[in-house]
């Protein structure tokens, strides 16, 4: 790891105005580094109100054929998140982070209902979205001093590797429905699946 290098992410919400179309103000959701092993100042996270339907026609099933729902990543370190499935609908969020996981929770067309880690969602165009996928450590425990161990095996027995705080984001590898090998910046090891937002409990991942 170089000097001054801070690997891991955490999300951290802060108001900003939407430039793109003038529709006014809008929230954005973006992420911040933070240190293995270190105190952290913890940003608070801004509330937003869950989007309304914005059309009829919005399904609540699945038009591309894959499952719904289904956890996929952000594609882009800027996604507009509207309030339907059009591009006439406004922006009520925007997304600044590429490969933060979200779970789509319906379809309509070539637009994706999506859900964030804190349960606000809209609606996001399907190419600003990636199979890719990637998990959050427990962000639920955001404001916590207690670290995740990632560890060298899959096991609670195993070595840990690292200590990982809420929040930081990672790729994933591979789940066996229990456990989750996941790379963060360099580091490679396994954490409990129950422990990770961005995978189904029980899901298996090759």
């Amino acid at each position: 790891m170089h000097p001054g290098h801070d690997p891991f992410t955490f999300l951290g919400h802060s108001r900003g105005i939407d430039s793109g179309d003038g529709r006014g103000e809008s929230l954005v959701r973006t992420g911040r580094l933070i240190a293995i092993g270190l105190a952290l100042a913890l940003v608070p996270w801004a509330g937003s109100a869950p989007a309304q339907e914005g059309a009829k026609q919005a399904a609540n099933g699945s038009q591309s054929g894959l499952r719904v729902p289904r956890f996929v990543s952000l594609k882009s370190n800027k996604v507009n998140v509207r309030r339907g499935p059009s591009t006439d609908q406004a922006i009520v969020w925007v997304f600044a982070r590429a490969g933060l996981p979200v779970e789509i929770i319906a379809e309509a067309d070539n637009w994706r209902r999506v859900r964030d880690s804190e349960g606000a969602d809209g609606w996001v165009f399907h190419s600003l979205l990636s199979g890719r996928r990637t998990a959050l450590i427990s962000p639920w425990a955001k404001g916590q001093q207690q670290a995740v161990p990632l560890r060298d095996g899959a096991s609670a027995g195993s070595r840990p590797v690292a200590q990982l705080q809420s929040g930081v984001l990672g790729n994933v590898v591979s789940c066996d429905g229990k456990w989750c090998e996941l790379t963060v910046d360099g580091y490679s090891g396994y954490i409990e699946q129950e422990k990770l937002w961005g995978v189904y409990r029980g899901e298996e991942i090759d």
